[in-house]
Formats: C-alpha cells, structure tokens, sequence
C-alpha cells in the first residue's frame, strides 16, 4: 500500500485545478481520474459545446454574410464528419494540456476508479486490478452527469443525453428537446443553425426559467426567427418508434400532441455523482443530492474535502475551479475559505446571455430598493459596426447605497463582457466606479459603462428615464 500526502478524485475542472496548486504548494499528490482527463468539461461539456456552437455561428455568418457585402458563389454546406472532426481537435489538444501542466507541477496520474475505505485511504480499480492508497486529505472531485426522466433511457439510441448529442455524425432533419434550460437551449440552437428544425419542450412557462423575462424575450425572438418551436407548460410523456424516426409523446396546455424527430435531446439537469465512491462507509453528512461541505470546504469527515458539483449550486465549471484552488491551499496551512459575492453565469445561446449578482426578478423577490440602467447594443457603435445589435445590457443599483448589484447581458460576446461586472461586484463598487472609468471606444464593454450612468440618469447616448 502506498502514501502520498493528498489524493484527488476526479481530474475535472475542480479536480484538475485543485491538484496543479497543491503540486506548486509543495504537497506530494496524486490524482486519480476514471474516464475523461479534464473531466466532463473539456471532453463532452463545456469545450466541445462551444467547438460547435461557435461553428454553427459562423456557418450562419457564411449564409448571411451578403448583408456586409460579400458574394459567395455556391451553396454553403456542413460536413459533419470534419466538424466533428475539428471539435475533437480542440478537445484533445486541451486535455494534452491538462496531463502536461500536471505532470509539470509534480502530480502523480492514476486512471482507475476510486472508492473511499476510510478517512484516508481509498481503493483504486481499474484494468490492472485492484490497490489501495493512503493520504493526510482526500479530496472529492467526481462531478455530476444527466438526470434521466422516466421514458426516455439514454440507452436507447434515439434518446440523447449532451454527450451523445455533442457526436452525432450527422445533421438530423428533426431533433426535440426536452427541457428549455442552458444545455437545451446551447443544443438546440446549434442544431437549428446548422439546419435541423427543433422543437424545445418546457415544463415552466418560459425558457431559461429563473432567468430575467427581458432576456428571456429577447432570446425566444431569435429562436422563433432561426425556425426553433417552443412548447411551454408542457411535459414529455414517453416516445415510440415510427416508419421513419420517433414519434415523442408530449401533453401541454392544448392537450396531447405527437412530436415526430429523429433524435430526442434530454436536458433536464444534472445529479451530483454521489454514489458508489463511499461516502455512507466514512459517514459523510449529506445536503440533500449534495455533499455537505463548509467555507473552506471540509466535509463532516475530518481530512476529506468537497469541490464542485458535488457541493451544490451552480454546478459551474468556474466555481469548481475556484473551489478546487481554495481546499489545495487550505491542505497547505494557508488562511482561506470560499467567499465568493457572485459566481458568474453564462448561457451560449445566440445571443449569448451573461449574469453577475442579482437580477431584477431576485432583487425584486428579496424586496431590495434598486434602480435600473438598461442600454439597448442598438445604440452601440461597435455592435452596429459588428452587425450584433440584438440585446442589451441591465444594470441594477442600490437606490440609497448606489453599490452595483447585479449585471444582466443578452447580446453578442455577452461572456467576454461579464467579467467586470463579476469584479466590480467582487470589489464592492458603487454605480460611480464603473461610470466613471473610461472604457475604450468603439468596443461592446461601453454598454456597462453606458447602462451604470443610465442608473444615475446620467447616460450620454440614451435617453434617461
């Protein structure tokens, strides 16, 4: 049996991450991965999602590009096969990258399965057999995967989780989606642009449920327009072979309708990956699905830690990430714990949507005085320059302190924009901090600065409320 002085389970954004600063800190580590170096994410999440999504943009981009004055001779097609092809490019060119900075910052790398035997010693299986591990910490990195509903089994071929959506090998004629979500909506648009004719079913009464409905009706506007039907109030029953495709069975408010596709893409969310890692043998405390984990990220169990999905919501790639950094230093002695304002999100979607802090919906739930600054990218130059003036940029500030609580985007590049949002809400600012740094011109990041002012009544190139 061998030592080392802390085992990660799970190479994943938080695994990965947590693993790399505890190797810089000094500690001797070693990581133990099952399937996916760079875990979901990189493989069949985050990175290959938007290998797509961003090529089904620029496909539309092709198709439409005589508005900007281009003549392309020829009809624009999709091959698949180098589509495909070109993602996993990017994907294995990443994950390389995972192995090569861990194997730089002195972490050992063990493919296997690991179970937990006690507070500090864990079996690994894997296809040279069986061996046991001890260590000082232990750190639970394992993810979450898709939550399958009841009629819709994921082995089944027809019947998509992401993963499975993420390599098909061809352009379906028809692809419904159930659940108007993230991941639905992310699938969903990249089919419709690629020219698969999609249909969203939704159980709440609208997409993106808890989003800001402004957002949400900017989004469901360009949907209608690339030809995607959404069905709210409506919930999936079951689905059935047919002469050609499948048949899915939905009941909504105009009673039972069947759905014809190719393909149904299941996208309900996501379930931490709890079992079978022996959790009940050591006698973690549990959250409900989750692990019960404190600031700095201890479990009940003295030793063991918890990062990411495993811990709760949001189950984001970047909070896993950060977490991961946070319990490497507190192995390592040092005096940190999470402490986070606001956890940035982002859907990619076309347009993209982007949120910091608090949306007007939440403020107005917890009963929070607040003003609003709303700029339309209609009145931007550079998205005017760019042909991207759908959407806007909603600020919202505390009616007395001014203290900036929440940014709500919807517009081209909306992710590359957040991230002063998330730091200007990270450092405290007031409404003047923002609206008074000058932002570069022509660029999109102007609408912050323009939506700010417009919270003070002060903007210059819209009209004040």
């Amino acid at each position: 049996m061998s030592h080392t002085k802390a085992i990660v389970i799970g190479a994943g954004p938080g695994g990965y991450p947590c693993a790399i600063r505890l190797g810089q800190l000094g500690i001797e580590t070693t990581v133990i991965e099952k399937e996916y170096w760079g875990g979901v994410c990189l493989n069949v999440g985050c990175i290959p999602s938007k290998a797509l999504i961003g090529a089904s943009n620029t496909y539309q981009e092709m198709k439409h590009a005589e508005s900007m004055g281009f003549d392309i001779s020829g009809e624009v097609s999709v091959n698949m096969e180098r589509l495909q092809a070109w993602k996993q490019s990017v994907v294995d060119k990443l994950t390389g990258g995972v192995r090569h900075l861990l194997k730089a910052n002195g972490v050992t790398m063990v493919e296997g399965t690991a179970t937990l035997v006690s507070r500090n010693e864990v079996e690994i299986t894997s296809s040279e057999g069986t061996r046991r591990m001890t260590a000082d910490s232990i750190v639970l990195a394992t993810g979450s995967s898709p939550i399958e509903i009841p009629g819709f089994s994921f082995s089944d071929p027809p019947v998509l989780d992401s993963t499975k959506a993420l390599a098909l090998q061809e352009v379906p004629k028809r692809l419904v989606v159930i659940g108007g979500g993230y991941i639905g909506l992310e699938m969903g648009g990249v089919y419709a642009r690629l020219g698969t004719e999609v249909t969203v079913v939704e159980m709440m009464d609208q997409l993106l449920p808890g989003f800001d409905p402004d957002v949400v009706k900017v989004l469901s506007r360009r949907m209608k327009k690339d030809g995607v039907k959404s069905m709210l109030k409506t919930r999936a029953l079951g689905w059935e072979q047919a002469s050609e495709g499948i048949v899915v069975k939905v009941e909504g408010p105009d009673g039972a309708v069947d759905l014809p596709c190719d393909y149904v893409l299941v996208t309900v969310g996501r379930r931490p990956n709890t079992q079978g890692i022996g959790l009940e043998t050591v006698g973690i405390e549990m959250d409900g699905p989750f692990v019960k984990a404190d600031e700095r990220m201890r479990t009940s169990v003295p030793g063991i830690y918890a990062i990411g999905d495993l811990v709760g919501n949001p189950m984001l790639a970047h909070k896993a990430t950060h977490e991961g950094e946070i319990v490497a230093e507190v192995i390592a002695g040092k005096n940190v714990q999470y402490d986070a304002r606001t956890v940035p999100a982002v859907v990619f979607t076309e347009p993209e949507v982007a949120t910091a802090g608090l949306t007007e919906p939440e403020a107005k739930e917890q009963g929070i005085p607040y003003k609003v600054g709303k700029v339309p990218f209609a009145a931007i130059g550079k998205a005017i320059a760019n042909n991207a003036t759908e959407g806007f940029v909603k600020v919202l500030i505390h009616a007395e302190t001014k203290l900036l609580l929440g940014v709500t985007i919807v517009g081209h590049h909306a992710s590359d924009i957040i991230s002063e949002a998330g730091l200007a809400i990270e450092m405290s600012a007031e409404a003047l901090d923002v609206g008074l740094t000058i932002h570069p011109h022509p660029t999109l990041g102007e609408a912050v600065m323009e939506a700010t002012k417009a919270a003070l009544g002060e903007a210059i190139h819209v009209v004040n409320r």
